[in-house]
């Protein structure tokens, strides 16, 4: 190719680079002389509202869009997201301009396990937003810009006031406040120019990993609700992953270990309720991911604000009961077969722990003072129990000799032994009674400790907080059906009730016919190790403390207090009195007679 050639294509190529930059700019300023007619054509021959938005949302997405066009939109479909935050003594709410929910809540008074602010949720993927009744319900409350307010009230509370500016007299009013203390905060929404008496809500939390075991954390992560009928009920994510609510609810909660969030409706019925929770993460940051969606329908008519409160704080016991809202059933005190003993620890237990930590601060003295109380109390039926052990050590010589007479003949060796305790006056339950009597108590406590948010983080001895377990040493394996810690609290509740059970063993005549009852208090320790091993430590020092009391008090009765020379001649007094037989032992012999009647028909068929 000669030298003119080249100059040719070089100026054929500048002609068409030429051609391409100017056709490229006559389209860009068609396409703004486009866009600024449309606008002002709008505003001249308004359009309805469902075009509006989804020419105002498809132009505000555009990124070509130049700062003066985006700004001739209405406020609501453009801004940029600040956040705000309203806190008080307890709590700080921090509330995103862009959808006017909450991003964060901290919880000033607590630390987490590594010594950091505590947050209940902080970040993407916590919502609470409505969807409006524009746009085919295409637009939520999330999907808007808000300008913000802030104002502290007459009586000290702090609010927000969130509005978006939809334009042709359409707006969306979002207030929050909070007390000047305390955990629950006001929610009030209110329409402009739309009807706002039936609103389909979503909320959604994605809670945060607080605690020192996170597989503890996802275990009691819990939904609760409670109905309009004032009927209650829970699930855990754990067994269970989606619920659907057939009846009209006034609040939802979702329950953590030691802390709670809960949507209360005030002015508004919560219909239509779905939950869905999962603990199942790789993300060991989040315990959880929960979301529920509901309809909140005003109870009054009118376009009157739709109301709720929101609590955001502890499962402390007292706080949650002092809002009269059912909020304390999401304190675990008993339930399932074992309901029964929330009652125990809502009238006997936390009473006495609340007045004890009144003046006492360090919490294993109370738990101290709290075993003693409860074996003082308690001390009546145990003392029922060894004495009646004692006269089954006095009688055990005409056992052994009833035994060894009716040996083939196990029918009427019962009848003669309790012709023999019927006469000596002794009640062969006496011993076993007074002892489940006191279950109760060890139940209960099983539910309070694990509950109680006030042994959170508190020392004692060796324990660096009592609401979790105490670990003495950290094993680089994990082994099955133990775990990968010890736990000396465990250890020393294992190894007293080992002690106590050898030293009843030796303080109670044993059945040689039953082997099974003879061997069971020493194997049952060991199958319950590896469960109480992963417990708070404040239950296992608990156990542990009351074996030391109930040895203590066994010896004391024992060496002081019972004679068995006194019983043994009050037994004899009493073979000299007129027996006169219980309703109980007339019904046992009664069906020992059917049994040994029984017995000899079979013989005599054969």
């Amino acid at each position: 190719m000669d030298r003119n050639s080249v100059i040719g294509f070089a100026l054929l190529a500048l002609l068409l680079v030429g051609y391409i930059s100017y056709n490229q700019y006559s389209q860009t300023q068609y396409a703004n002389k486009m866009r600024a007619d449309s606008i002002a054509y709008a505003k001249t021959h308004p359009k309805p509202l469902a075009d509006t938005l989804k020419t105002a949302q498809a132009i505000a997405s555009t990124d070509t869009v130049n700062d003066s066009l985006r700004n001739a939109l209405p406020a609501a479909y453009h801004g940029q997201a600040q956040v705000i935050k309203l806190e008080n003594k307890d709590l700080s709410v921090e509330l995103t301009t862009k959808g006017a929910h909450p991003v964060s809540a901290w919880l000033k008074a607590y630390k987490t396990s590594k010594g950091g602010p505590l947050y209940i949720f902080n970040g993407k993927g916590n919502e609470l937003s409505a969807v409006l009744p524009v746009n085919n319900g295409a637009t939520s409350t999330a999907d808007l810009f808000y300008t913000a307010t802030e104002k502290t009230e007459a009586n000290g509370d702090k609010s927000v006031d969130l509005y978006a500016d939809m334009g042709q007299g359409k707006g969306v009013h979002i207030k929050y406040s909070l007390p000047q203390e305390g955990y629950m905060m006001n929610v009030s929404l209110s329409l402009d120019g739309m009807p706002a008496n039936n609103l389909a809500f979503n909320w959604q939390t994605h809670p945060l990993h607080t605690e020192k075991d996170i597989t503890t954390e996802r275990n009691n992560t819990q939904a609760y609700y409670r109905f309009r009928n004032e009927d209650h009920d829970y699930f855990s994510f754990i067994r269970k992953d989606k619920e659907t609510l057939e009846s009209s609810a006034q609040w939802l909660g979702l329950r953590l270990q030691y802390f709670s969030t809960a949507i209360i409706g005030d002015n508004v019925n919560l219909n239509k309720v779905n939950i869905a929770g999962n603990t199942k993460l790789a993300d060991s940051n989040i315990i959880a991911e929960n979301k529920n969606t509901f309809e909140a329908v005003a109870t009054a008519a009118g376009n009157a604000p739709l109301n709720f409160r929101w609590y955001i704080g502890p499962n402390h016991y007292k706080t949650l009961r002092s809002y009269k809202l059912g909020l304390d059933e999401m304190v675990p005190l008993g339930y399932g077969l074992m309901f029964f003993v929330k009652y125990i620890n809502m009238w006997i237990i936390i009473p006495i722990f609340n007045t004890l930590s009144g003046f006492i601060s360090n919490y294993g003295v109370i738990i101290m003072l709290m075993t003693i109380i409860i074996r003082l109390v308690l001390s009546f039926f145990t003392y029922k129990s060894y004495l009646s052990n004692a006269k089954m050590r006095v009688l055990k010589p005409e056992l052994d000799e009833l035994r060894s007479k009716y040996a083939d003949d196990q029918q009427k060796f019962g009848m003669e032994q309790m012709k023999l305790y019927r006469s000596a006056g002794v009640n062969p339950l006496g011993g076993c009674l007074p002892t489940l009597f006191q279950l109760p108590i060890l139940f209960a406590m099983y539910y309070f400790f694990p509950s109680s948010i006030e042994l959170r983080q508190e020392k004692f001895l060796w324990a660096s907080d009592l609401s979790t377990y105490d670990s003495i040493a950290n094993l680089p394996f994990n082994i099955p059906f133990y775990g990968d810690h010890v736990s000396l609290f465990t250890l020393l509740m294992t190894a007293s009730s080992l002690f106590l059970a050898l030293y009843n063993r030796n303080m109670t005549p044993q059945d040689p016919n039953n082997p099974m009852l003879k061997w069971m208090p020493y194997v049952f320790p060991f199958l319950l190790i590896g469960v109480f091993n992963k417990m708070a430590a404040a239950l296992t020092f608990y156990y542990f403390f009351s074996n030391m009391i109930s040895i203590a008090q066994q010896f004391v009765i024992q060496k002081y207090i019972i004679n068995e020379k006194k019983i043994h001649a009050q037994i004899q007094e009493n073979r000299n009195k007129p027996a006169t037989p219980s309703k109980w032992t007339q019904r046992l012999e009664e069906m020992q007679k059917v049994q040994a009647d029984r017995a000899k028909h079979g013989n005599k068929n054969k």
